[in-house]
């Protein structure tokens, strides 16, 4: 059987699995303003983490509906109620170690950015690599951290435009439709770029990207 067009491989990608994490949590990330960027930062931080991206959105969520959408406010929390907030919506394996590297993160950003990621952004000049060197430096935020902070932080910050993280681009190049950023975002226009991204992660952690080569797979 022949396979199926790259315009209709992505539109059954998009039609299936097109939602950024921001949107699925109810960060305003467009905005581009300290408690969004913050906010993602903590999402980054948990997906970080070897749990199912499930478990990852649910303590955010269970996070923010705590009143924690800034830096001061999850900074002023003490370890032992982010401890119970984790723990108590599925993130127990790695609740106590999350607290403490959301506290320290918190911290680090108040400290050195006064809160407000804009700050990060500007010292990174536009240099994605730079971008992602500072962002290791939170507690909790790896490379594969920094990544995913990028993917879609780029839909505010546009001068890293157009970022494909790993687990992106493996998924796109076995879909047929690219293996670097720049072929990728053609398929696209600019600002539905990560939430193809986000698309292609989400196809691969629901195992559909075999019946998506396919065409196999139902909107």
């Amino acid at each position: 059987m022949a396979r199926p067009a790259q315009k209709d491989i992505v539109k059954a990608l998009m039609a299936r699995h097109g939602r950024t994490y921001c949107e699925e949590l109810g960060i305003p990330l467009e905005k581009n303003t300290p408690s969004p960027l913050f906010q993602w930062l903590v999402a980054s931080l948990l997906f970080s983490a070897r749990i199912g991206a499930g478990q990852a959105v649910k303590g955010a969520k269970a996070l923010f509906d705590a009143g924690w959408r800034t830096p001061e406010k999850m900074h002023a929390a003490t370890w032992r109620e982010r401890v119970t907030v984790l723990n108590e919506h599925g993130y127990a394996r790695y609740d106590e170690s999350t607290s403490r590297m959301l506290e320290d993160a918190s911290g680090l950003l108040i400290e050195r950015y006064g809160g407000d990621l804009r700050c990060l952004r500007e010292e990174a000049r536009g240099d994605v690599k730079k971008a992602q060197k500072l962002l290791t430096a939170f507690k909790g935020i790896g490379p594969t951290g920094a990544a995913i902070f990028l993917r879609e932080a780029q839909g505010a910050w546009d001068e890293f435009h157009p970022f494909a993280d790993n687990k992106a681009l493996k998924a796109g190049k076995q879909l047929g439709l690219g293996a670097d950023a720049q072929t990728l975002s053609r398929h696209v226009s600019r600002n539905e770029f990560p939430t193809l991204l986000t698309a292609l992660v989400r196809a691969d952690l629901a195992g559909d990207l075999d019946a998506l080569a396919k065409g196999k797979a139902e909107a």
